[in-house]
């Protein structure tokens, strides 16, 4: 009953969003409300969503400065100079941006965080694509596939996947490195295509359709700065990217700091400063509402044991005619599942039944841990309502949800096959 429920409810959460029915905030809130009390644990939802609540709060604050912060810096001009300096690199071409944001969002995602990557990358190139009307699409999609297909050995899953399975990361990682490269290559290939299909919609040929892209309006900005405080801007930006990408520092405090320093030097007196602050308030307050819907989601799914009861049915369910396949198969559902699973559910829950089901049939636990590394919450991060990040990228963009989720779950799904033929070809999975 609770399994069926969860998968239900998931079902129900994806349809309406995707669908454009209900807004991520209502659906977030009502629809695992309703499932728990479908399954009878209705006075025991307010405990958890506050548990939920609880720990998806520090995300919900880091967003809602991160966006003040970068906001107040782009009003201040500090990102003129770099947009100036990556247009300049790559043109106003809309393959070669669509390329570089791709490339950037590699470089920063090499310490494994989806969060520094999306906030780093999207606030910095996003005026670009505004500039000369590329859909923000475009830029939410090449980001999380360049983040998606990295998992190195110290990104999440592929840590989750070691301490789940007992083996080394090493073991893990290393023989799949040719599968990240050719996961590059093929992001590379799509973010120059998709830029390649944006020049064709500018160039304002019919062939393309942009369907729901997004061009959402700027808040108006202050007049930019000058002399010394850029300078000083420049200096703590870096030190607030520094920070947060060394992890000495949470990053909701890095972000509420930072802001407090920003609005400090570069708009000096109460009024001015809430000009400022007003003028990003409702991006901020907007998506980290969404986020703490989120935390509502997440709560009750995981405390009414709706995401347990589906770990165990999926893993106990598995037909014996496919236990020889079945390295082959996880790969293939691995990115879909990150729809359903949250990482430690997953890989604390699910992976360590299904290596053992594997076991059976000769499949190593290394094995089965790679091949759930070529899509569960790899590719599948950016585009999971049971990740903050998605949140996050959908924000930054200024995107709704469900349009960056139609526009990207294609293209990551490529991503992830596309991987998961390689791995099949070197032999780091069995067929």
């Amino acid at each position: 009953m609770l399994a069926l429920t969860g998968l239900a409810a998931i079902a129900a959460l994806l349809a309406a969003i995707l669908s454009n029915r209900l807004s991520p905030l209502v659906a977030l809130i009502l629809i695992p409300v309703g499932a728990a009390l479908l399954v009878g644990m209705g006075d025991q939802v307010p405990a958890f969503i506050l548990t939920g609540l609880g720990k998806i709060a520090p995300v919900a604050g880091m967003f809602i400065f991160a966006i003040l912060f970068f906001g107040v810096m782009t009003d201040a001009g500090l990102l003129a100079p770099l947009v100036g300096f990556v247009v300049r690199l790559v043109g106003e071409s809309p393959e070669r941006i669509a390329l570089g944001t791709a490339m950037l969002a590699l470089l920063i995602h090499l310490d494994g965080s989806g969060a520094v990557c999306f906030l780093v990358t999207i606030p910095a190139l996003r005026p670009v694509y505004d500039r000369i009307g590329m859909d923000r699409r475009v830029l939410a999609c090449t980001a999380s596939m360049a983040a998606g297909v990295n998992f190195l050995p110290w990104t999440g899953p592929t840590l989750r996947a070691s301490a789940s399975l007992g083996v080394p990361t090493s073991t893990l990682f290393t023989p799949m490195i040719g599968v990240q490269l050719v996961g590059l290559v093929f992001v590379g290939a799509a973010s120059w295509w998709l830029g390649r299909r944006e020049r064709v919609r500018l160039t304002g040929s019919p062939a393309f359709d942009a369907g729901d892209a997004v061009h959402a309006p700027a808040p108006p900005a202050a007049a930019p700065v000058h002399g010394w405080r850029f300078m000083v801007n420049v200096v703590l930006t870096l030190a607030v990217v520094g920070t947060m990408i060394s992890g000495l520092v949470e990053p909701v405090v890095v972000f509420m700091i930072g802001t407090a320093l920003a609005l400090l030097v570069n708009y000096p007196g109460a009024k001015a400063q809430r000009e400022r602050i007003d003028a990003h308030a409702h991006a901020a307050l907007l998506m980290a509402s969404i986020l703490l819907a989120a935390g509502v989601f997440t709560g009750v799914m995981t405390g009414s044991g709706m995401i347990g009861a589906m770990a165990a049915a999926g893993a106990g369910h598995l037909p014996a005619a496919v236990g020889g396949h079945l390295a082959a198969i996880l790969a293939v559902v691995a990115m879909p599942l990150s729809l359903v699973f949250d990482p430690d559910s997953f890989y604390f829950g699910v992976l360590p039944v299904i290596s053992e089901m594997g076991a059976g049939f000769g499949i190593r636990p290394e094995e089965i841990g790679r091949a759930a590394l070529l899509g569960q919450m790899t590719t599948g991060f950016p585009i999971s309502p049971l990740t903050p990040a998605t949140f996050l990228v959908a924000g930054l963009s200024g995107i709704e949800l469900g349009a960056h989720q139609r526009f990207a779950i294609p293209w990551l799904f490529a991503a992830s096959l596309v991987m998961t033929v390689a791995a099949l070809l070197i032999g780091v999975i069995p067929l």
